[in-house]
């Protein structure tokens, strides 16, 4: 399994259970992009309101292509059906963005 490397770094809203957190990422052309979706679907510790934000989580992703001489990956982040907040799947990270387990 890969994922890549996010920051939580608010609690949205406590509807729909189990609660709504919004998490960031640069890609690999320093581009922010945003994903809000219930707090299970990241990586990592159990998020909560009272969470200290920021906090690293990870996206379930697949590998699409690599380009070694520039040391990205593509990567999509539909395994658990994600989108960025303006529709986007697919993203060109750095490879040391992902890990795997």
């Amino acid at each position: 399994m890969v994922f890549l490397r996010c920051e939580a770094v608010r609690w949205v809203d406590d509807e729909p259970q189990p609660g709504l957190v919004e998490v960031r990422f640069a890609d690999a052309h320093q581009q922010q992009w945003a994903f809000v979706d219930k707090w299970p679907v990241f990586t990592g510790d159990d998020l909560t309101p009272d969470s200290d934000y920021p906090l690293e989580v990870g996206i379930l992703c697949d590998i699409l292509t690599t380009d070694n001489t520039a040391d990205t990956v593509t990567i999509s982040v539909t395994p658990w059906g994600l989108e960025s907040l303006d529709g986007r799947i697919e993203f060109e990270v750095r490879s040391d963005q992902l890990i795997t387990s």
